[in-house]
């Protein structure tokens, strides 16, 4: 009887686990900050970096979001999607997985 008590409370232990694993998946999120590149980061968050993020990324960085909350930089897994928007300060909503951002939707603030 022992033995199955355990078994059962590590099955659930590991529901457990893969529930909040798994907790952020398919979480939409809007988010405030600037489209930058990842060679400026934060640096280019701001209205006077335009140019600069257009040149950088067409050099080959990478396209980020620099958030307004922390400075925190999220790289964004389509870049397509903010074109229209590099340099701005927008409100991007998207799927955030760890330091990457999805982007699903964004306006200009």
């Amino acid at each position: 009887m022992r033995k199955v008590l355990v078994l059962c409370l590590a099955i659930c232990f590991v529901f457990a686990l893969t529930a909040m694993a798994f907790d952020n998946m398919g979480k939409s999120a809007t988010i405030n900050g600037w489209v930058s590149d990842d060679k400026c980061g934060a640096k280019g968050a701001n209205d006077k970096a335009e140019a600069c993020t257009k040149k950088c990324l067409d050099k080959g960085a990478k396209m980020v979001i620099v958030t307004d909350k922390d400075q925190k930089v999220l790289m964004v897994d389509n870049p397509d999607a903010l074109q229209a928007h590099i340099g701005h300060h927008v409100a991007v909503t998207g799927e955030v997985k760890g330091d990457n951002i999805h982007v699903d939707s964004a306006k200009m603030l």
